[in-house]
């Protein structure tokens, strides 16, 4: 686990102490060593900062040359043993036990499709001295980043924002786009960034620029190909749970393979209490577990993970937090998540990785199984509600959705647990501005996005006049698997922008090595060939995934609402943050920055504060982050 950075000048005008800067930038992410390649005859510079995962001593370094060949790599290539030794089965010869010399033995002997063979999470830049090549790689599912920017004949790459901030030629015209999905969503998907030049490698994509500074973008994996051409899969219940349970232990056993100390993140939910029951039983000695605990009990799981923790007989380590440990992380936001990233539940990922670390140098954690497994209200909400919604006159729908408007979600919320029909529903406040906003949807991807932003198109179009939308496709939906074709969006989407950036920041930060044992490729492939009735069966969710949890925890012990890893963002915001909020509201250098009426802005954070009008909290979060982010980075 590192991180990389790099640079080609087609007009000549960087250096190596530019390099070094922004190499240097993220040193924190690679604390171990730092090294960097300028090619011979090029303005081409590569540079990298080390955490040292496997092969531990220094033969393990980056860049790493082979042949006419060199690397800068970030993340692990979990079955890279496999692979060695099916390169030495035809001649290969090995100096170092690092996967990074695989990569680069199976590029040579492969080429491009020596990536069909890595079962892991990575990011890469391979230089070809002969051909003047440079490739860029991004893993499967996005769950490590790579940023590229040109502009200009200046062509850069890194792993995080905060490195092309270093070079003086670096354009910080900021994105449309990226407003837009921000404003939507509280996070940035790929291929967009905060910034106009500034590119997010998607997922499963390579990037091949030339001497000429011609670049070729390519896909050599898609969750909306895999879905599109993959067979519903069929078999009983009993074989459809065996095999999701060998998939499983495959994937959780490849992520355990380190020369450093191993653990996991366990919230007591149904993800993350399998992967702890499977590698529990999977090893001979108790594996380290981490949970935090909250003082508002309505956010608080600890007591369930402690309870799950005692039953597959971990070694359980947990912290209560106050609001002062959170208040302490809000500040370090802006440079944690040094784009602008509105999911607030990065504060207490933050916090559960600095616990981590004092342990452990890898940790595992348990994201993607609401996206495979069909985990999420949303989905629940479309499979129920939207092929009837869709039966009724679209007047009609758009007048009911202004009369639903006159309930406030926060007595909603308040009152959900004498409400039968909304009692097992958490964070209603949150989710019933949505459903009614998908009332006004015209089609299924309108209604998921709707369901899924925490503004409306026309509400974003006030306040900023340029909108992107969320995903798009042409391509047919599956009847019988609706479930995963919203999950597959989802994994393009949400688990890219958000959950893998937030996890990867945390524990990067902290020099800590996150992993994601729920997102093998093969797992993820299984998953969206799954019928609806193997995912939400009545009124449970993850239904598949549960009958292998069962195997191993007591269903009582897992029967209970679903509930986030959030924090109380509305007090915080209409307590000791409203005077900001209020200075945000009056910044006009901040709304023209962003291209945002500063007029409508005034008029939301009124009503907001007022709360005679419901305003979702998350959407104002959203506000402040991007003002804490502006005062910090531009």
């Amino acid at each position: 686990m590192c991180r990389i950075a790099g640079i080609w000048d087609f007009n000549s005008g960087s250096d190596s102490e530019m390099l070094n800067r922004m190499r240097d930038s993220l040193h924190y992410g690679g604390p171990d060593s730092a090294d960097s390649y300028i090619a011979p005859d090029t303005q081409l510079m590569l540079g990298h900062r080390r955490l040292s995962i496997i092969e531990l001593s220094d033969a393990g370094r980056q860049p790493m040359r082979f042949g006419h060949s060199v690397v800068v790599f970030n993340g692990e290539i979990y079955n890279y043993r496999e692979i060695a030794d099916e390169l030495k089965s035809i001649g290969c010869i090995f100096e170092t036990g690092s996967d990074t010399e695989v990569l680069l033995q199976a590029f040579a002997q492969w080429g491009w499709e020596a990536v069909s063979k890595f079962r892991g999470m990575f990011a890469f830049a391979l230089w070809d001295e002969k051909n003047k090549k440079l490739l860029l790689c991004r893993d499967r599912l996005g769950v490590k980043p790579l940023y590229w920017y040109f502009k200009d004949g200046l062509f850069m790459f890194a792993s995080e924002t905060k490195a092309f901030q270093e070079h003086p030629r670096f354009d910080r015209t900021i994105s449309p786009e990226g407003v837009s999905l921000f404003l939507q969503q509280g996070y940035i998907q790929a291929p967009y960034s905060i910034y106009k030049y500034l590119h997010k490698l998607e997922p499963g994509s390579f990037l091949e620029i030339d001497e000429k500074s011609d670049i070729q973008l390519s896909k050599y994996w898609d969750a909306a190909d895999v879905y599109k051409n993959s067979q519903t899969a069929h078999g009983s219940e009993t074989e459809l749970t065996d095999r999701l349970e060998n998939l499983l232990k495959a994937s959780f056993s490849l992520r355990m393979v380190s020369d450093v100390p191993v653990g996991m993140f366990l919230s007591g939910g149904i993800d993350s209490s399998t992967v702890a029951a499977i590698l529990q039983s999977e090893s001979e000695r108790k594996i380290k577990t981490f949970t935090i605990g909250f003082e508002h009990k309505e956010y608080n799981e600890a007591q369930h993970a402690k309870t799950i923790a005692a039953h597959l007989g971990t070694e359980h380590h947990e912290l209560y937090c106050s609001e002062k440990d959170f208040e302490e992380v809000l500040d370090l936001l802006p440079d944690i998540y040094d784009e602008p990233f509105g999911d607030s539940s990065g504060i207490p990922t933050y916090i559960v990785s600095r616990m981590a670390k004092n342990e452990v140098k890898v940790s595992l954690s348990a994201d993607g199984g609401d996206e495979l497994f069909g985990g999420y209200t949303k989905y629940e909400a479309v499979k129920n509600y939207y092929t009837k919604i869709k039966k009724i006159p679209y007047p009609l729908r758009k007048l009911m959705a202004g009369i639903s408007g006159a309930v406030n979600p926060l007595w909603l919320e308040k009152n959900a647990p004498h409400l039968p029909i909304l009692k097992n529903y958490k964070n209603i406040a949150n989710k019933f501005p949505k459903l009614r906003n998908a009332l006004k949807a015209k089609d299924l991807n309108d209604f998921f996005n709707r369901s899924s932003t925490y503004i409306s198109k026309e509400e974003q179009l006030r306040l900023f006049p340029h909108y992107t939308e969320r995903f798009e496709t042409d391509f047919k939906v599956q009847p019988e698997r609706l479930i995963s074709y919203l999950g597959m969006i989802d994994i393009k989407t949400y688990l890219e922008g958000d959950i893998m950036t937030k996890v990867d920041r945390a524990t990067m930060q902290l020099a800590l090595e996150g992993r994601e044992p729920m997102l093998d490729h093969k797992l993820v492939e299984f998953a969206l060939s799954l019928p609806d009735d193997m995912k939400i069966r009545g009124n449970s969710t993850k239904y598949l995934l549960r009958q292998v949890l069962y195997r191993y925890v007591p269903r009582e012990m897992m029967e209970r609402p679903k509930q986030g890893f959030s924090i109380p963002i509305q007090q915080w915001l209409l307590g000791r943050l409203k005077p900001e909020l209020e200075k945000l509201a009056m910044d006009k250098i901040f709304a023209e920055r962003f291209g945002l009426n500063q007029r409508e802005l005034q008029k939301i954070i009124k009503a907001f504060i007022s709360q005679k009008k419901f305003i979702n909290p998350h959407f104002i979060w959203f506000l402040f982050i991007l003002f804490r982010w502006n005062l910090r980075w531009n």
